[in-house]
């Protein structure tokens, strides 16, 4: 159960845990015991906090929230069918820093950064240097133009990220548009560093005219612990709903019993299991690939196991779609 009467993080100390998060394989694999495995260098960088790196289990290969975030040669490998772009955001993009693949909603890019790099990332190869994401201008007066839409996705990168004074400036921006109903924000923060959850932001969240609605990244039941059940006890009662949506990914959480944990785990601190994506075929990412077969069988043994309200859809993403497609079959 999620323990009560919790009070928000100082300021500056998820700046100051950012600051000293692991940025090398070597450094990370010295601290977990095993400067022994082999790890490798790639373009797109390591970042690690520290508290998410406290709950890598010591000596053990295999953790799967170490495979999450080491860098290994398998990224290097050209795989036939997997691509820099399969979903086709870059053709779905309709102003700088606006993304519109389905009705009614529309994602911004708030920024290129995130507080970790997972190496399943989608957006591992998008062209941020071509959006200018401190630039919002063209993005903002797009929405205005556009009353069909009633929510907008705040994503990046990771709008958690962005410094206080510019996250408020960018919700005030939103919240002057009449037609928008949702702000939705998806941020893997809460989990990763859960020190960004200050007073100021929680405040900066209950403001808001428009709901605000956050959908949080969790893959395994271990990435949570006290402190992120203190993060979301303090979420919960200032935002509409809290959401998660993980990936089903080969070696970290590719087992009915470890979907059915983690969802079991996200309910005890307060949050609704959404999503459960099949990945994406991403160029550097074939190694956590697991096919539609495999990711329905483990579904269907989660709704033998789980209530209904416990089980998050099953979905993939195709390009051109005018939603996300339900797995069933």
């Amino acid at each position: 159960m999620i323990t009560p009467n919790v009070s928000a993080w100082e300021p500056h100390r998820w700046r100051d845990e950012l600051a000293r998060a692991y940025r090398t394989p070597e450094e990370l694999l010295a601290d977990l015991d095993l400067s022994h495995v082999a790890s490798t260098l790639s373009p797109f960088t390591m970042l690690v906090p520290r508290p998410f790196a406290a709950r890598i289990r010591r000596g053990d290969p295999s953790d799967p929230l170490l495979r999450q975030v080491l860098p290994v040669q398998a990224e290097h490998e050209h795989v036939l069918g997997f691509s820099i772009d399969p979903l086709a955001e870059q053709s779905a993009t309709i102003a700088p820093n606006l993304i519109q693949k389905y009705r009614n909603r529309a994602l911004v890019i708030t920024t290129p950064g995130c507080a970790v790099h997972c190496r399943y990332c989608f957006r591992r190869h998008f062209p941020y240097q071509d959006h200018q994401p401190n630039v919002l201008d063209s993005a903002i007066e797009a929405i205005s133009a556009d009353n069909s839409l009633s929510e907008v996705i705040l994503s990046g990168g990771d709008p958690l990220l962005l410094p206080d004074a510019a996250f408020a400036k960018l919700i005030e921006r939103l919240n002057q548009i009449a037609h928008l109903k949702r702000i939705r924000i998806h941020t893997r923060l809460p989990i990763v560093l859960p020190q960004r959850v200050t007073e100021d932001l929680l405040n900066l969240l209950q403001s808001s005219r428009a709901e605000m609605v956050l959908v949080i990244h969790c893959n395994h039941a271990r990435e949570l612990d006290h402190e992120t059940a203190r993060a979301f006890r303090l979420l919960k009662a200032r935002v509409a709903a809290l959401f998660n949506q993980s990936v089903l990914l080969n070696g970290v959480n590719d087992d009915a019993h470890a979907q059915i944990e983690l969802c079991e785990a996200l309910f005890d601190q307060g949050v609704l299991p959404y999503y459960l994506h099949l990945p994406d075929p991403i160029a550097g990412t074939q190694h956590f690939f697991v096919g539609q077969s495999e990711g329905l069988a483990i579904h269907q043994e989660m709704q033998r196991s789980l209530p209904g309200y416990l089980t998050p859809k099953l979905v993939k993403e195709v390009a051109g779609e005018a939603h996300k497609l339900l797995v069933t079959r």
